[in-house]
């Protein structure tokens, strides 16, 4: 009986944390909009671009080379950081651990070969 309580203590508690989650920040931006003075004028609507009108269309299309570029280097960073716990605890892994992060560094070059066939590295 004493464990099913504790099953239940700790639902209880993911509930709880899940309900605060949801209901504090919905209450304070409920708040605030009613806390906020909501004085609309014509002059406010416009968009500010350093005190002057503007004089082009706000959309600017950017080519998707760039953005897939800056993907595969947040990818390769982020797998780099990888590599730090592997390397501090490598004594204490051994063997096993050196055959695992030769085989993920080999997925990382392979990666590497993929892009670099589909063009995805060249920058214009």
């Amino acid at each position: 009986m004493d464990s099913l309580f504790l099953y239940q203590n700790n639902y209880l508690i993911v509930v709880v944390f899940l309900l605060l989650g949801i209901i504090l920040p919905v209450g304070a931006l409920t708040f605030g909009r009613f806390l906020r003075p909501y004085n609309p004028t014509a002059e406010k609507r416009t968009t500010y671009e350093s005190g002057l009108e503007p004089f082009h269309e706000a959309r600017v299309q950017f080519n998707v080379r760039y953005y897939i570029f800056a993907l595969m280097f947040v990818i390769f960073d982020v797998e780099t950081i990888f590599l730090y716990p592997w390397a501090v605890a490598y004594d204490k892994l051994g063997i096993f651990a050196l055959i695992e992060m030769l085989i993920f560094v080999v997925m990382l070059i392979i990666g590497l070969i993929y892009a670099w066939k589909k063009k995805v590295l060249k920058w214009i």
